[in-house]
């Protein structure tokens, strides 16, 4: 587990720097989010989704189970982020109905899913020490993008520097935290094989929902997809030989 609370560390570093550049420059940063989403689809079909499909066979579990799982993985975040109004990438949309606290809203639910985050990383590494490299590797690339997040939903919404500041740390700080919490309880074959799906279902929702279509949204380029594609390669790489 030292492994995975170093690796829920560097997500810290990789928070601050998604905010650190959101407050500097925003418009650059589609071909970081192409890349990370192309890593995010790797993760899923070259580690979690094989993962849990060995775990069904030893196990002798329904594979409907994790499949469920998986669907209600991203249904709950679809529905958490469409009703907290989450999803930045359609902000002009909502110009008349700005307000800090609904800033302040959104940017406490990544605080939380952040926190999940960690978690994902602790129980990765329960299932092995290969699933809990692959996960934390999808999650420090995809907390870029969270402390992106974060800062902007918070200036969008007229917040001040110092408050965006102030939440970009918690949100830093969740999922070493959650990394934590995983020293403190460990779950059996079945709960881990539901817990995965689960997961699996959250990051296909923010890679395919979120982060590629706000990759895509400004600057739509080759080169943008390129780097989904070797994202995707670099995954399948550290899958085969980590």
């Amino acid at each position: 587990m030292i492994l995975a609370i170093a690796l829920a560390c560097s997500t810290f570093l990789s928070t601050l720097l998604g905010g650190i550049v959101a407050l500097k420059n925003r418009d650059r940063l589609h071909r970081i989010l192409g890349l990370t989403a192309g890593v995010i689809l790797g993760v899923i079909a070259f580690e979690l989704l094989p993962e849990i499909f060995e775990i069904v066979h030893q196990q002798g579990i329904d594979s409907t189970w994790p499949m469920i799982a998986l669907v209600l993985g991203f249904l709950v975040f679809h529905i958490a982020e469409k009703t907290i109004a989450m999803h930045h990438a359609h902000d002009e949309e909502y110009q008349d109905h700005k307000h800090p606290k609904i800033g302040l809203a959104s940017a406490s639910a990544l605080v939380g899913h952040s926190f999940l985050d960690g978690v994902g990383i602790g129980l990765g590494f329960q299932a092995g020490e290969v699933v809990g490299i692959s996960v934390a590797i999808a999650v420090i690339a995809h907390d870029f993008a969270d402390g992106l997040n974060t800062v902007s939903l918070m200036l969008n919404h007229y917040n001040t520097r110092k408050r965006a500041l102030v939440l970009l740390i918690l949100d830093a700080l969740a999922p070493v935290l959650g990394a934590l919490s995983t020293l403190f309880f460990a779950l059996n074959d079945t709960a881990l094989c539901l817990y995965l799906g689960f997961f699996t279902g959250f990051l296909l929702y923010i890679g395919a929902s979120d982060i590629l279509p706000e990759a895509h949204s400004k600057h739509p380029s080759k080169l943008t997809m390129l780097l989904t594609v070797l994202g995707v390669v670099f995954m399948f790489v550290v899958t085969r030989f980590v």
